[in-house]
C-alpha cells in the first residue's frame, strides 16, 4: 500500500475538493472549443502580481492541502471597456504547498511538491507550462452562491494541463479601469478530465480516498 503522506496531497493544481464522496463539480467542462479573436486594446498580463491557488482534500474533506502556482505570462483584450479574449501561462514547475497545510510530523512539503511536479500527476519535467485561453466571456445574472465574491461575467476557456485541453465555464469577476483589468474566479474541477488519474483506483482504497476534484482560485491582473 503507498504511503498516504505521499497521496494526501494528490490533487493540485492546479485544486478543493468536494467535501462528500459524490465527486460532482460545478464546473461546466465540454470539450476544447474556438479561442475568442483578440481585438482592440491589448494588456500586458503582470506576472508579478497575478496568481493561482489551489486546494484539493481527501473525500470526505479531511488532509486538506494548499499552495500556489506563478503565472508566467499572457494578456488580455479589451473592446468597449470590457473583457473580450485573452490568455494567461502557469508555470506549473512553480507548484508551492503551503507549509500550513502540512500538519503532520512525518510529512514534508518539499516531498509532496516533488511528487506533484512526477508523472503521477503534473509530470512537470516534459509539460512545464499549462495555459488558459478565453473561448468567451458574457454577462452574469446570478452568482452562485460559493461564486468568488463580486462574480459579474461568466467565462469559458480552454484549460490545458497535461498536454490535454478541456473546455470550462466558469463565474468571475471581471474588472476593467483605465489601462488595467484583473480577472478573479474560483471554481473546480475534476483532474481526471485532464487524464490526472493517480489515487484514483478503487481497487486500493488508500488511493480512492483521494478526492478527485481540485479547487482553482484564479486572480490575473493585466496593465498596459
Amino acid at each position: 500500500m503507498k504511503k498516504i503522506s505521499v497521496i494526501a496531497l494528490v490533487a493540485v493544481g492546479l485544486l478543493a475538493a468536494s467535501c462528500n464522496s459524490k465527486e460532482k463539480t460545478d464546473t461546466a467542462v465540454a470539450t476544447e472549443q474556438a479561442v475568442a479573436e483578440s481585438k482592440g486594446e491589448m494588456l500586458t498580463v503582470d506576472a508579478a502580481t497575478s496568481m493561482v491557488n489551489w486546494k484539493a482534500f481527501h473525500k470526505g474533506g479531511f488532509a486538506p492541502r494548499w499552495g500556489t502556482l506563478n503565472v508566467k505570462s499572457g494578456d488580455l483584450s479589451i473592446e468597449g471597456g470590457q473583457v473580450v479574449a485573452g490568455n494567461f501561462n502557469i508555470d506549473m514547475t512553480s507548484i508551492k504547498v503551503d507549509p500550513a497545510s502540512v500538519t503532520e510530523k512525518d510529512k514534508k512539503p518539499e516531498e509532496l511538491e516533488a511528487h506533484l511536479k512526477s508523472a503521477d500527476f503534473f509530470d512537470t519535467e516534459k509539460n512545464p507550462v499549462s495555459d488558459f485561453k478565453i473561448t468567451s466571456v458574457a454577462d452574469l445574472k446570478e452568482a452562485p452562491k460559493d461564486a468568488v465574491a463580486g462574480a459579474n461575467k461568466t467565462v469559458s476557456g480552454n484549460l490545458t494541463l497535461l498536454g490535454k485541453t478541456m473546455n470550462v465555464t466558469f463565474p468571475a469577476k471581471v474588472d476593467v479601469a483605465d489601462n488595467t483589468a484583473a480577472i478573479q474566479a474560483k471554481f473546480t474541477v475534476n483532474r481526471t478530465d485532464w487524464g490526472i488519474k493517480f489515487g484514483t483506483s478503487e481497487a486500493d482504497p488508500a488511493e480512492w480516498m483521494i478526492s478527485k476534484d481540485i479547487e482553482i482560485n484564479i486572480d490575473v491582473k493585466a496593465k498596459k
